[in-house]
C-alpha cells in the first residue's frame, strides 16, 4: 500500500511540476504553422486539413470555452489544454518507468520491496519523466494549441496501460485493460496517426507475458503478427472501411437510385451487426481468444466513430472546410491525404528515371447531382530504371539538383543503389532523425533550420546539435553562444539514457526489447514509411517524440544503473540517494536550467499580430491572396476567433486549386460577400479544366481578360484544340493580357486618390508568367474579369512572384500587402515590388500596426525572426525610402525613429545584417547620425565577431568557409566606413577602415587578394 500510495503521489506531483512550466512558459495567443488553423476549427467546429482531427477539436473546444466569451484569450486557454496534456503524459511516463523500474529490481512480482529499492524505484521515475519535461521536442509542442501534445499523451497512457495490464494478468477481469488500449487507439486515430506506432510493442508485451514457449522463432512470428495488426488497424479500420462504405453508397446511388449517404449507412449496419454477432458468438461458444479480439475490434470502432463529426460539419458548409469531405468518396480521400500524392516504399524508380508507359487505373469518384460521376482516372507510370527500396526518388522542382548537391553527384552522373543507400542513411536517417535526437539529449547551436546544412564537427552548422564540451576551443561567435537558443546539455542525458539501455537489456531484456520497438516504431520506422523525398518546409522533429519518450525511460533506468556501481563501494540506501541526486543535477535540471529561455514564449504575439497587420493593411472588402502556411493560418485565427477584420476575404492560393475551395469563395463567409467568380460548377469541377495548356496563336496586342476568360472557360467546342487522342480541350492562346480601366468605376469605387488621377492608366497590361493556367489562376483570372474595381485585390508581401501572374508593375505596398492600383506603371523603378502608396502605408505603419512585442519578447522563434523581421525591415525601409523620393524627409525620419522604437536590434544571418545597413544608410541620409552609428556598431560588432570565427577556421577548415560571405563581409563594413566618413564621424571611420585593412589581409589567401 506504501508503495502505491508514494507512486501515485509522485506521479501526479510529476504532473503538478510540468504543467507548472509549460503554463508559465505557455504562448499567450496563437503561434504560427498549423496552430492558427486548430484554434480556428476547435472554436468554431470547422473542419481542418487531411486526415481530419475530430477529438482534437472536440477538446479543443471545451477548452476554449474556459475564455468566458472574451476571445482573445481562446488562444491561451486551447494552448492550456496542451500544457495540461502535456503534463499528463509526463505523470504517465513517470509511472511508465516506475513499473518497469520494479520488474528490474525485483525477481518475482510478489516480492516485498524494501526502502533502497523503493527509493530507487520513485528516484529512476523522477529523473526519467522530469528529464523528458525539459526536452526541447516536447516542451514546444506543450505551450502551443498542436495536436502532437495530445497525441503524446495517447501514447503515454496505452503504454502504461499495457504495463497495468502485465502486472495484473493473471488476474480475472485484467483483460479490461486490452479493450481501454483498443478504445484510445481508436479515439487517438482522431487525434494523430502516431499513437498507432504503439501497437507492436505492446502486442509484444502481450506475447511475453502469455506465451508459454519463447523462442527466437516464436518471437519473431510474435513481431510478425504485431506488425499485421499494425496493418489491420491503419489500413484495415482507418482507411478500407470507408472506402468500403464508399463503394456500397456507389451501387446504392448510382445502381439502385437511393440517395446520397444510404448505402454508407447500410455498410455500417451490417458492420456492426456482424461485430455484435461475432461478440455474442464467442461469448455462447466460450472463445475467449475471438472475443476479446472482437470487443478490441469494437472499441477501436468506437473511438474512431469520432470522424463521424468530419461529414457533419462538412455538410454544415462552416468557413474552414478543407476539401468539403461530406460524401463517403470525399470522405476517402480526404483521410488518406491523396491530395499530397503517394510515396514510393518498396520499389520504384530514381529521381532521374525516365517515365516509358502510362497505364490507366482506377476511377476517380465525385459527388454530382445526384449520382456519383467519374471524374477522371489514376495513372500509373511505368519507369526505364527502378530499384528496391527506393529513397532518392522524386523528379518534383528542385529535387534532382538537391539529391546531387547532397550525395555530391555530377551533373549528368545517375544514382545507383548504393548513393540511394547513402541518401537514406545521411540524409533520412542522420540529417532528419538522429540530428533530431541529438538536439534533445546531447544539446543544440541555435533553432535555424538547418535540414540542408551536413554536421558542425569542426565549427558550427544552424540547427545542427552540440554538447558544448568542445565548444570553447571552437571560438563560436557570441551571436551564436549567447543566443537564447544555443542549448548544450553537456551530452549528459544521453549518457544516462545509454546506460540505462544498457543495464536494462543486461538484467531484463525482454522488457528492453519493448521499449526499443518503441523506440524504433515511433522513431526510424517512421523514417522508413514516409519517405520524405526534399527539404521540408519546417524542421518535422515533433514527428519523432513518441522515440524520445522511450529513450527517457532509459535515462530513468539509468539512475538505477548507477546506483548499482556506486553500491559496490556504499551501502544500498547511500548509492540510492546518491544515484538520484546526481542525475536529476545532470539532467533534468541542466536541460531546465538551458531550455527554459528557448521556450519561454510568455511574451510573444508575433504571429496573432503579424496577421493582425496583414488585414489592417487592406482597404475595406478587400480580397487578400495568401499563399503559405505562416501568411494564411494566423490570419484565419484572427478573423474566425477574434472577428479582426472579417470583411476581407482571405484567399489561399495553394487551396485555391480544388474545386470546393473554389466553390466556398462563391457563398458569403463572415462580413464577406461572395466573390466575383462567376463560373458555374460545372466548369471548373474536378476532371474539368483541371490544367489548361499554352499554345501561341500569334496574336497581336493584348487581349482584354474578359474575353480571354470567355475563352479559355467556353464549352463551346469550336473555341478547343483536339488533341492526339481525340479529346479537345481549352487552351491559352495568348500571354498578353489587359485589364480594363473605366475612369467612373475608379472614381465610384474610390480605389484611388484625387491626387493620383493624373497618373491612372487607360488598361492594364502584362505578360502572364506561366505556361499553364491551373484553377487557381482560372479563377482568378475570373474575378480580374469580373471585379470592374469594386473590390481591392491583394497580395501578402511573402506571396512569390510566380503567384502575382504579371501583376507587379500595378502592384503598390500599403503596409503588409501589395495593392492592385491602375496607375500608369514607374518604369524607372528597378524593384518593382518596393513601390509604395505613401499616404495609405504611412497611416498604416505609423498608426495601425501592431508589432507583437518585438523588441520586449523574452524570445522570438525561428519563424518571427527568418521570416517576418526581415519583412518588418523592409516594410520601414521601403515607406522611409518612397517618403524621401516624394520630398517628405520629415516623415521618412519619423519612419526610421518608430522601427527603432519598436523594432529589435536583432543580426539574424548576413541578410539581416544586410537589410540593416540600408536602415542605416537612410538614418544617415536623413542626418539622424545617433541612430545611424547605432545601427552601424551593431552590425559592426556582428561582423567583426564572425570574421573571427572565420577567421579561426582558414587557419584550421578553410574548406567550410564559404568566400561569398566573408567577402560581403568585408565589403559591408566598407560600406559602414563609408556611411561614417560622410557623417563626418572621424573615429568610427577610421575604425572601420582599420578593420577593412586588417581583414582583407587575413583572408587574402581565401579571397585571392580582391579586398
Amino acid at each position: 500500500m506504501e508503495y502505491k500510495k508514494i507512486n501515485n503521489l509522485l506521479g501526479w506531483l510529476c504532473f503538478v511540476i510540468a504543467s507548472t512550466t509549460y503554463i508559465l512558459t505557455l504562448e499567450p495567443s496563437v503561434s504560427f504553422w498549423d496552430c492558427g488553423e486548430f484554434i480556428s476549427c476547435a472554436y468554431r467546429l470547422q473542419v481542418a486539413h487531411q486526415p481530419g482531427y475530430p477529438v482534437f477539436a472536440m477538446l479543443g473546444k471545451l477548452f476554449s470555452l474556459l475564455s468566458l466569451g472574451d476571445t482573445t484569450k481562446v488562444p491561451y486557454f486551447t494552448n492550456m489544454g496542451s500544457a495540461i496534456a502535456s503534463g499528463a503524459t509526463i505523470m504517465f511516463l513517470f509511472w511508465t518507468i516506475t513499473a518497469l523500474a520494479k520488474k528490474l529490481l525485483l525477481t518475482n512480482r510478489d516480492e516485498a520491496i524494501d526502502k533502497s529499492r523503493m527509493t530507487l524505484i520513485m528516484g529512476a521515475g523522477l529523473v526519467g519523466a522530469l528529464t523528458f519535461t525539459y526536452t526541447d521536442t516536447f516542451w514546444f509542442s506543450a505551450v502551443e494549441t498542436i495536436v502532437f501534445a495530445l497525441s503524446s499523451l495517447c501514447t503515454a497512457i496505452v503504454f502504461w496501460a499495457i504495463l497495468k495490464w502485465d502486472a495484473h494478468a493473471d488476474e480475472s477481469g485484467a483483460d479490461k485493460w486490452l479493450i481501454f488500449i483498443a478504445y484510445v487507439v481508436g479515439l487517438s486515430i482522431g487525434i494523430h496517426l502516431l499513437n498507432l506506432l504503439t501497437i507492436p510493442a505492446i502486442a509484444l508485451v502481450y506475447f511475453f507475458r502469455r506465451s508459454k514457449n519463447i523462442t527466437v522463432k516464436s518471437g519473431f512470428i510474435a513481431f510478425l503478427i504485431s506488425i499485421v495488426i499494425l496493418g489491420a488497424v491503419q489500413f484495415g479500420v482507418r482507411q478500407f472501411t470507408i472506402k468500403l462504405a464508399a463503394y456500397f453508397d456507389l451501387f446504392f446511388v448510382n445502381s439502385l437510385g437511393f440517395g446520397f449517404g444510404s448505402g454508407a449507412f447500410v455498410f455500417f449496419l451490417i458492420l456492426i451487426g456482424l461485430l455484435v454477432f461475432g461478440i455474442f458468438y464467442s461469448i455462447k461458444h466460450n472463445k475467449a481468444t475471438l472475443n476479446l479480439a472482437l470487443l478490441c475490434t469494437a472499441f477501436i470502432y468506437f473511438g474512431y466513430s469520432s470522424f463521424v463529426y468530419i461529414p457533419i460539419r462538412a455538410t454544415a458548409n462552416t468557413n474552414l472546410d478543407n476539401t468539403h469531405p461530406d460524401n463517403a468518396f470525399t470522405l476517402n480521400s480526404y483521410l488518406n491525404r491523396d491530395q499530397y500524392g503517394s510515396t514510393p516504399l518498396v520499389s520504384g524508380p530514381y529521381f532521374d528515371s525516365k517515365i516509358t508507359d502510362q497505364k490507366e487505373g482506377g476511377p476517380i469518384y465525385r459527388k454530382g447531382d445526384k449520382q456519383y460521376e467519374i471524374a477522371g482516372k489514376k495513372q500509373d507510370y511505368v519507369y526505364d530504371r527502378t530499384t528496391i527500396f527506393p529513397r532518392m526518388w522524386s523528379q518534383e522542382g528542385q529535387d534532382p539538383q538537391f539529391y546531387r548537391q547532397w550525395m555530391q553527384m555530377g551533373e549528368n552522373e545517375s544514382p545507383s543503389f548504393s548513393t540511394n543507400l547513402g541518401w537514406f542513411f545521411s540524409w533520412q536517417t542522420y540529417q532528419m532523425y538522429f540530428r533530431y535526437f541529438f538536439w534533445n539529449f546531447v544539446g543544440r547551436v541555435n533553432d535555424m533550420d538547418g535540414q540542408q546544412q551536413m554536421g558542425g564537427f569542426h565549427g558550427y552548422v544552424d540547427g545542427d546539435w552540440t554538447s558544448g564540451i568542445f565548444d570553447g576551443s571552437k571560438h563560436l561567435p557570441k551571436s551564436v553562444v549567447n543566443g537564447t537558443t544555443y542549448t548544450p546539455l553537456f551530452a549528459l542525458p544521453l549518457i544516462i539514457g545509454v546506460l540505462g539501455m544498457i543495464y536494462h537489456f543486461n538484467r531484463r531484456k525482454k522488457d528492453a526489447l519493448i521499449v526499443t520497438l518503441l523506440w524504433f516504431f515511433t522513431g526510424l520506422a517512421i523514417i522508413l514509411y514516409v519517405n520524405q523525398e526534399h527539404i521540408q518546409p519546417r524542421e518535422r522533429d515533433y514527428s519523432y517524440v513518441g522515440s524520445f519518450y522511450a529513450f527517457a525511460i532509459w535515462i530513468g533506468l539509468g539512475v538505477i544503473a548507477i546506483a548499482d556501481f556506486i553500491s559496490k563501494k556504499l551501502t544500498a540506501q547511500t548509492a540510492a540517494y546518491l544515484s538520484i541526486i546526481i542525475c536529476l543535477l545532470v539532467s533534468p535540471v541542466v536541460l531546465a536550467k538551458e531550455e527554459w529561455k528557448a521556450h519561454d514564449r510568455s511574451t510573444k504575439m508575433t504571429p496573432h499580430d503579424m496577421a493582425y497587420d496583414y488585414l489592417i493593411s487592406c482597404p475595406p472588402n478587400a480580397i487578400l491572396f495568401t499563399y503559405g502556411d505562416n501568411d494564411t493560418y494566423s490570419l484565419w485565427y484572427d478573423q474566425e476567433v477574434e472577428n479582426i477584420r472579417p470583411d476581407v476575404r482571405i484567399v489561399n492560393l495553394s487551396l485555391f486549386t480544388g474545386d470546393w475551395y473554389i466553390k466556398q469563395m462563391q457563398r458569403k463567409m463572415n462580413e464577406s460577400e461572395p466573390l466575383p467568380i462567376t463560373m458555374p460548377f460545372s466548369k471548373y469541377k474536378e476532371g474539368v479544366r483541371d490544367v489548361i495548356y499554352y499554345d501561341d496563336r500569334k496574336i497581336p496586342g493584348y487581349i482584354d481578360i474578359k474575353e480571354l476568360f470567355d475563352f479559355i472557360s467556353s464549352d463551346n467546342k469550336e473555341a478547343m484544340a483536339q488533341l492526339q487522342n481525340g479529346d479537345q480541350t481549352n487552351f491559352l492562346p495568348t500571354k498578353a493580357i489587359k485589364i480594363g480601366v473605366n475612369p467612373a468605376d475608379i472614381t465610384a469605387n474610390k480605389v484611388v486618390t484625387a491626387d493620383q488621377m493624373s497618373k491612372l492608366t487607360d488598361s492594364i497590361r502584362f505578360k502572364y508568367t506561366s505556361s499553364y493556367v491551373m484553377k487557381d489562376n482560372l479563377a482568378m483570372f475570373d474575378i480580374l474579369a469580373h471585379n470592374n474595381w469594386k473590390r481591392p485585390i491583394c497580395f501578402t508581401v511573402t506571396v512569390g512572384g510566380e503567384n502575382m501572374i504579371g501583376l507587379q508593375p500595378y502592384l503598390y505596398k500599403e503596409g503588409f500587402t501589395y495593392r492592385l492600383l491602375p496607375l500608369k506603371p514607374d518604369t524607372a523603378t528597378k524593384d518593382q515590388m518596393s513601390k509604395v502608396n505613401t499616404a495609405v502605408m504611412y497611416d498604416n505603419v505609423m498608426n495601425k500596426f501592431k508589432f507583437g512585442n518585438f523588441k520586449t519578447a523574452k524570445y522570438l522563434d525561428h519563424e518571427s525572426t527568418t521570416m517576418f523581421y526581415p519583412v518588418m525591415i523592409s516594410t520601414f525601409l521601403d515607406l522611409a525610402q518612397a517618403l524621401i523620393n516624394e520630398g517628405k524627409k520629415d516623415m521618412a525620419l519619423k519612419v526610421i525613429n518608430k522601427y527603432d522604437q519598436v523594432m529589435p536590434d536583432l543580426n539574424i544571418d548576413i541578410r539581416t545584417a544586410d537589410s540593416k545597413f540600408f536602415i542605416a544608410q537612410t538614418a544617415y541620409q536623413l542626418h539622424n547620425y545617433v541612430l545611424g552609428q547605432k545601427m552601424v556598431s551593431s552590425i559592426d560588432d556582428y561582423l567583426v565577431d564572425q570574421l573571427e570565427y572565420d577567421y579561426t577556421l582558414l587557419q584550421s577548415n578553410a574548406g567550410t568557409l564559404s568566400p561569398r560571405d566573408v567577402g560581403f563581409s568585408i565589403q559591408l563594413i566598407n560600406g559602414m566606413a563609408d556611411l561614417a566618413k560622410d557623417g563626418h564621424q572621424a573615429a568610427l571611420y577610421a575604425k572601420l577602415q582599420a578593420q577593412v585593412k586588417s581583414y582583407s589581409g587575413k583572408f587574402a589567401s581565401l579571397l585571392g587578394g580582391a579586398q
